[in-house]
């Protein structure tokens, strides 16, 4: 696709972008703070809706502050034109997830947050809104990621059960409606640490330092003993699923909520897993789900075992070449409960 201008890029594509499934996109120079999140609309450009909705703009170049509780707009270097057939989906990076970092892509003409129709040709835009923690950003940062779709991906319920009994995708019973169930993990298997949930008041991260930050400055220590805990109204917390997931090589998988009824938390999610993910000729052995949870307006108890979302199968076109956690310096292979990878790692 990069071969024949089906994906453009100001700056080249490197080989650091493209992931096993998916195509990392990157910050461009130049950044707006908008009044309020939009989308352009049907017959409506992006820049058109930048020009109603702009506060100020501002260059990235040499480092910029993105506020908590403010939206911007920054073009990316990327842009797209997709053949007929063909269309794409993008969601956040699992970091840019766990650090309660809402970006979105939206495009020219566009109706929907992270979804670009087949045949789209044109300029590609992340709509960032920091909500727990300021952030500093750079050109050239990579918050989002998009992925490409010819033809009918997913699979239904059938063929999940069989892929299952094929290749075990959760240790123990596969909870299959709609995709496969998961859980959240109160009762770990030692200690009685939990989760973590973000602190109100905290210093800026640079998303460039790498285990730098000492997660107690910014994250409050959950813990419980009995199994549950209350999601306080308006709280982002960091919990991990109960089931060890696997993801096989020739497919990927996204999650998605469980149930829209239950109303009083969602489950945020940078919700992509490439392929390879959990599985252990990757080194990901008894890898599990990390879940970014934000509870709504009244306080609202969860219990260990309650499912919580449901994880979306697609099949590759193909394997990839690599696979998540071999040789491409991945974050989560093989991980439990943890942090976005810019804090320094915490003993249970």
């Amino acid at each position: 696709m990069i071969e024949a201008g089906e994906i453009r890029a100001t700056q080249s594509v490197t080989e650091a972008q493209i992931q096993p499934a998916s195509l990392d996109l990157r910050l461009g120079t130049r950044a707006w703070r908008v009044r309020a999140s939009f989308l352009a609309g049907e017959g409506r450009s992006v820049a058109s809706r930048l020009a109603e909705f702009e506060m100020h703009r501002f260059e990235l170049g040499g480092g910029a502050v993105l506020e908590k509780g403010c939206v911007y707009v920054v073009p990316l270097m990327e842009s797209l034109a997709l053949p007929t057939g063909v269309e794409a989906v993008c969601n956040a990076k699992s970091s840019t997830g766990r650090l309660d970092l809402l970006t979105r892509v939206i495009t020219d003409e566009g109706v929907e947050f992270d979804r670009i129709p087949e045949g789209y040709e044109g300029p590609l835009y992340a709509e960032i809104c920091p909500r727990s923690f300021s952030v500093l950003v750079r050109p050239g940062m990579r918050l989002n990621q998009i992925r490409f779709r010819d033809g009918a991906a997913v699979l239904d319920d059938a063929a999940l059960r069989a892929l299952h009994a094929e290749v075990p995708l959760v240790d123990g019973e596969a909870v299959i409606d709609e995709g496969l169930g998961f859980s959240v993990d109160l009762r770990p298997a030692s200690g009685d640490l939990v989760g973590f949930r973000a602190k109100p008041h905290t210093g800026i991260i640079d998303l460039d330092n790498i285990g730098h930050y000492d997660p107690k400055a910014y994250w409050e220590e959950i813990r419980t003993s009995d199994g549950q805990i209350i999601l306080d109204p308006g709280a982002f917390y960091i919990l991990v699923s109960r089931e060890a997931v696997c993801i096989p090589p020739d497919h990927a998988a996204e999650m998605a909520p469980y149930l829209a009824m239950v109303g009083e938390f969602r489950v945020h999610y940078a919700g992509f897993f490439d392929p390879g993910f959990g599985w252990a000729e990757a080194g990901g052995a008894g890898s599990r789900g990390v879940l970014e949870v934000r509870c709504h307006e009244a306080p609202f108890v969860l219990e260990h075992g309650q499912v919580v979302g449901r994880l979306i199968y697609e099949r590759m076109e193909e394997r990839p070449e690599t696979l998540y956690g071999t040789g491409i310096a991945s974050n989560y292979q093989g991980q439990g409960l943890k942090l976005a990878k810019h804090f320094k790692a915490v003993e249970g």
